[in-house]
């Protein structure tokens, strides 16, 4: 049947119309920009969902991450990708990431960890270790995971990883895991990491563990677990170099920041410290552990940790030196100011007594080094007892200084506020008065404790604004 000249003209131009429409209503739809601040900006982008990813909670998109990961490498040397992952809930296991590479979380995004625990690879326990946390054998691989890598950034708008802990916590709890539990995010032998401004949720043991790594930026993190939950570290900066780890909001079972390098004879032997490391601003609640903890694992050594601004309430103590007979090493040089602590424990606590060994070959010869211990400028309430501090017979620890401290007793504190043995120092304007090891020098000496004036390389670190920009046709 032959069309008419002007119905023709109509359907042409009402197709034309459809066309237009539904280009429009498609750019309208399918554009995501944003911008954030990291150490370095990519030259390509992608979705999860290019590649098949699925967010509802259900599916699982562990190839899915591995398939993308392992595509965008290819950009390694031409500018960098970045993986941009939506909102939804995204399951998955393990995946490893590399290096010139972002994965973004957009708000409202979560990422679920799998509870398949026969599906979490095993590896071996780390050289430093020599033994597993959890049990004598391997570890669980962690979540996000990456080794020998450099130019690695894990960000996000305030997004939520998820470890979904409470089975893990469980199998720990009836000693039925054959491994160490997996953490949240661990790099290893890395360099130039940033991990920032996402909220991390019931993570199975450790939550950030940077490993034989350096250059590295933690900040705007916010960790969560139940204050009963066994292991659940907030971030445990281990022989690396040159870390600053700023603005966090810690809730935890554990210590909210452990600094590490080794355990015993397995530490001493791969000889590794962690150094030059930042914290500031850290709020910190964990009723059965520390705000800050050096040890118990610092057989490589502990040097240069320069902590400031750090707030912690009903947390067993602020700042805790753990160590032993057997553990080699040293932590020295040591500088804390600016303590602001609501209902503790113990303000101060060292012990050269913490067992825990790795194995039954630890040389008991091997004794710790404690020297350079600086704390200032710390107010605090409601607290059981001041301090504890507690050395090795025949290795005291040396050089620890006190000033411009005052705590506030609780009403049912301890009879004497501060226990002392095999220390040595000087305190300077502290109430309650300190132990005789700490002979106070006064209130003229209240500025007297070091902090140091010169800046860190990772201080002189600036983060640029980069951009996100994709079409999905």
């Amino acid at each position: 049947m032959m069309i008419k000249p002007i119905k023709l003209v109509l359907v042409v131009f009402l197709g034309v119309i459809i066309i237009l429409n539904g280009v429009e209503c498609r750019k309208a739809r399918s554009l995501e920009s944003f911008e954030y601040s990291a150490i370095s900006c990519r030259g390509h982008s992608a979705s999860i969902l290019d590649y098949g990813g699925v967010g509802d909670g259900k599916t699982l998109n562990t190839k899915a991450f591995q398939t993308a990961v392992n595509h965008l490498s290819q950009y390694a040397s031409d500018g960098g990708a970045q993986l941009f992952v939506p909102a939804g809930k995204w399951l998955a296991g393990t995946f490893n990431l590399t290096s010139h590479f972002t994965l973004y979380l957009q708000k409202d995004a979560i990422l679920l960890a799998s509870q398949d625990i026969n599906s979490w690879p095993v590896v071996d326990p780390l050289p430093s270790y020599g033994h597993g946390r959890d049990a004598a054998g391997g570890r669980y691989i962690s979540l996000i995971f990456g080794t020998n890598l450099t130019d690695v950034v894990i960000t996000g708008e305030n997004a939520t990883i998820d470890g979904q802990g409470g089975l893990w916590w469980q199998q720990f709890h009836k000693k039925k895991l054959k491994y160490t539990r997996p953490y949240l995010i661990e790099i290893m032998h890395s360099d130039n990491i940033q991990i920032s401004n996402l909220t991390l949720v019931n993570s199975p043991s450790w939550n950030v563990h940077p490993v034989y790594s350096s250059n590295i930026i933690i900040q705007g993190i916010t960790i969560l677990a139940p204050v009963t939950s066994p292991n659940t570290d907030g971030i445990n900066p281990d022989s690396c170099t040159n870390t600053r780890i700023e603005d966090t909001y810690i809730v935890s079972g554990d210590d909210c920041i452990a600094i590490k390098s080794g355990w015993d004879e397995y530490g001493i032997s791969y000889g590794m410290p962690t150094k030059q490391l930042i914290i500031r601003r850290l709020t910190c609640i964990s009723p059965y552990s520390a705000a800050i903890a050096l040890g118990s694992e610092m057989s490589g050594g502990i040097q240069d940790v320069r902590a400031e601004d750090i707030t912690a309430i009903q947390t067993e103590s602020g700042v805790r030196i753990k160590t032993a007979v057997g553990r080699g090493g040293y932590v020295k040089d040591i500088y804390v100011k600016g303590m602001n602590l609501h209902t503790m424990k113990w303000v101060f606590w060292m012990t050269g007594n913490y067992g825990s060994h790795a194995d039954s070959h630890y040389d008991p010869n091997a004794l710790p080094e404690i020297k350079g211990i600086n704390y200032r400028d710390v107010v605090a309430e409601n607290v059981t007892m001041a301090g504890r501090l507690e050395g090795i017979s025949g290795d005291p620890f040396t050089g620890i200084c006190i000033s411009n401290v005052t705590i506030g007793m609780a009403k049912k504190a301890k009879k004497y506020p501060w226990a002392c043995a095999d220390v040595e120092g000087v305190a300077g304007g502290v109430v309650p008065t300190p132990c005789e090891l700490l002979p106070d020098q006064g209130e003229e000496k209240l500025g007297m404790c070091d902090f140091p004036s010169d800046s860190l390389a990772i201080d002189s670190v600036a983060l640029q604004k980069c951009s996100y920009g994709m079409k999905y046709f």
